[in-house]
């Protein structure tokens, strides 16, 4: 009887918790207030010190002595059974088997609760997951469920009173995020509110582009379409690095050959260096050359290390690259990219520079984060390194192409995507792509893009023959990638998040 009686009390605190936030609105708490940050310190001493590393000692300490479990699995436990559990259960034997929990970032909310003006309790709702490391093996996915915890004040300290874990999902791509992106009204009013003008997104499952979105306008009054046409910035790399690969592909070039034998930059004529100049260190970024020339102060390239030692990412370096392709082809980046890429693959909305065929109708404008536009970047000449006009379907489609190998040789595409130098920890570039370690064998492809008005990025799983790309239209378009990747690519969105944030 105690029980039911203690669960019907909830229930009425979270019904008072619900009618509270429809009559005044949410008085959820903010990252900084002085409230969110003491739960969670309680939060982090009860799961990353104590279930983490199964010290019992910050469960004793942390619980109300009236403490009850509400599992939606395994009934309901009080606090003696629920000690005596952890205890005997996942914390009985941390040689052979041993479960973390990981809080999903974002996805953390926290109510304060008063008495007559006084603050008595908090409600703490969020999304965890649970890992498993068995004996000789490697971590796995447990599962993945939300939460509820009522925190009370007791003699000036905090302890947990209620804990409800609930909707269990055993998949690893059981979604953390609610269905904005599928709600199309939804995702208008947030672009609205985080003043985003465009969003496109692609879909890919199965090596298929399974969908298009496109949101917001290209200028005030004027919806963007299905079809819009943006300015990609660096997203053009992949580009130059796949029409690259596939001529290695058909021995028509070689990864390993100096370069100098068809191009040399008059600015480095005399450096012994310029001799260790490669495809593979070109595309890798392991040039030694700084991003652009115009940076440094003279404005003429140079070396900054030698080639091949270590990462430093450079558009000079494609641009190299170009050059020696167009000496040795005797024809224009734009036409040896349409041949092998564009046309192959029908991205007829996709073309490196600036001309008469562009659709102005459709063009995305590039803005600041004011509002302000910026002028479109017009190039008469393709640059290997930045500013591909396309849309969200025709590259889409050229990411289908990478993750199932068309037109590249095994070797090829086994170099493609080999560790060739480390960025950061479990991050790495291969050839053209950025590599991201996930363990285990497996991994993902990814490349972004940034200038004045653009940000854009793409994540490609070769492995499950997953992908996103997301294209925006104003200079803090990245604000948006945290909730897609977590939306559209699930426990991989949350790892892709974890190697970019260590």
């Amino acid at each position: 009887m105690k029980i039911n009686h203690t669960f019907f009390q909830l229930k009425l605190i979270l019904i008072g918790i619900l009618l509270f936030q429809i009559q005044f609105g949410f008085s959820q708490e903010t990252e900084n207030s002085a409230l969110y940050k003491i739960i969670m310190s309680k939060d982090s001493l009860l799961f990353n010190i104590g279930f983490n590393t199964c010290n019992i000692k910050q469960f004793e300490d942390l619980l109300t002595e009236d403490f009850e479990f509400f599992h939606d699995k395994d009934s309901i436990s009080d606090k003696g059974r629920f000690l005596k559990t952890l205890k005997n259960g996942l914390c009985g034997s941390p040689t052979t088997y041993q479960s973390r929990r990981e809080l999903v970032d974002g996805s953390t909310e926290i109510y304060p609760m008063y008495k007559k003006g006084v603050l008595y309790g908090a409600i703490q709702i969020g999304t965890h997951r649970f890992y498993e490391t068995s004996a000789g093996k490697p971590e796995q996915f447990g599962s993945i469920a939300k939460f509820t915890h009522v925190w009370l004040l007791k003699n000036k300290d905090w302890k947990l009173a209620r804990s409800l874990s609930y909707n269990h999902q055993m998949t690893s791509s059981a979604p953390t995020k609610s269905n904005l992106f599928d709600n199309d009204d939804l995702t208008e009013k947030w672009l609205k509110e985080n003043k985003v003008p465009a969003l496109g997104i692609g879909i890919i499952t199965d090596g298929k582009l399974k969908q298009v979105k496109v949101f917001g306008e290209l200028k005030k009054g004027v919806t963007a379409p299905y079809n819009t046409i943006w300015n990609v910035a660096s997203l053009t790399k992949p580009i130059t690095a796949i029409t690259t690969l596939k001529l290695v592909s058909s021995g028509k070039w070689d990864l390993d050959e100096p370069l100098y034998k068809y191009w040399t930059d008059p600015d480095i004529a005399n450096d012994p260096y310029l001799k260790l100049l490669t495809t593979r260190i070109v595309l890798s970024h392991q040039t030694g050359f700084p991003n652009w020339r115009f940076l440094n102060k003279s404005k003429k390239l140079d070396f900054k290390f030698k080639p091949g030692t270590k990462y430093q990412y450079s558009g000079e370096g494609f641009e190299y690259l170009r050059k020696a392709l167009e000496k040795k082809f005797h024809k224009t980046l734009e036409q040896l990219a349409s041949k092998l890429v564009f046309e192959p693959i029908k991205m007829n909305d996709s073309q490196l520079i600036w001309n008469d065929k562009i659709d102005l109708s459709r063009y995305a404008i590039n803005y600041d984060n004011k509002g302000n536009a910026y002028e479109p970047v017009k190039n008469k000449t393709a640059n290997a390194a930045d500013d591909l006009l396309t849309t969200i379907e025709d590259y889409g489609k050229f990411l289908c192409s990478v993750i199932n190998s068309e037109g590249l040789s095994k070797k090829v595409f086994d170099d493609m995507n080999a560790h060739q130098v480390t960025t950061k920890k479990d991050k790495y570039f291969g050839l053209g792509f950025e590599i991201y370690d996930f363990g285990n064998g497996e991994y993902a492809l990814s490349h972004g893009g940034a200038d004045q008005g653009v940000q854009t990025l793409f994540f490609i799983l070769p492995k499950t023959k997953q992908g996103l790309v997301v294209f925006t239209n104003v200079d803090d378009g990245y604000k948006v990638y945290k909730d897609l990747l977590l939306h559209y690519l699930g426990e991989n969105g949350q790892k892709l998040i974890d190697i970019e944030t260590k």
